[in-house]
């Protein structure tokens, strides 16, 4: 259960949305998220510095927002892998938790993102989580193409959650993601 006293399965997404242009990245993939074709899945939204470690041990998938900033991701984020990764691995190393939660990102920079998506890369590995989604990285300001992906991203995090019982067709689209998230 999580969280919020839901039994739904839950998508947390943690992201540092701090300008508008950010807010707009953040609002395309949750729009993805709660599409309405999306059944059974709470979709649980938390700003990176607010996020607990209750947070992620509640949570059955994660989608994470950041910045690119300095060639890294923002410190907001690092700030919730850090303040989240022992008690989590704790819970992980007592099998508490299951390896390989489903994990994607997004990731928006001004002039390049290598560096960022890197770090990302690392530290979801860290935690043991697996890609489950082509993340959404890119330079500049959101074109359609862009917002779009977001949209997909959103939507194929939290599908991925939905019971496969509830719609067959999402889940021969889960199972295709499944395959090949990149």
């Amino acid at each position: 259960m999580n969280a919020t006293n839901d039994s739904r399965p839950t998508l947390l997404v943690v992201h540092h949305s701090p300008t508008p242009l950010l807010r707009a990245v953040r609002d395309a993939a949750l729009d993805g998220a709660r599409h309405p074709e999306i059944e059974g899945v709470n979709v649980r939204v938390v700003e990176a510095l607010d996020a607990t470690a209750a947070d992620v041990l509640a949570a059955d998938a994660y989608l994470l927002g950041t910045s690119a900033n300095f060639g890294y991701i923002s410190g907001a984020l690092k700030h919730f892998f850090d303040s989240t990764f022992a008690e989590y691995n704790a819970a992980a190393e007592a099998g508490d938790v299951p390896k390989g939660r489903p994990v994607s990102w997004w990731i928006r920079g001004g002039y390049d993102v290598t560096g960022a998506a890197k770090a990302i890369r690392s530290l979801t590995t860290g935690f043991g989580w697996e890609i489950a989604a082509e993340p959404v990285e890119f330079v500049g300001e959101p074109d359609d193409a862009t917002n779009e992906k977001l949209l997909e991203l959103g939507g194929t995090m939290a599908a991925l959650l939905m019971d496969p019982t509830t719609d067959p067709t999402m889940a021969q689209t889960m199972d295709q993601t499944m395959e090949d998230p990149r």
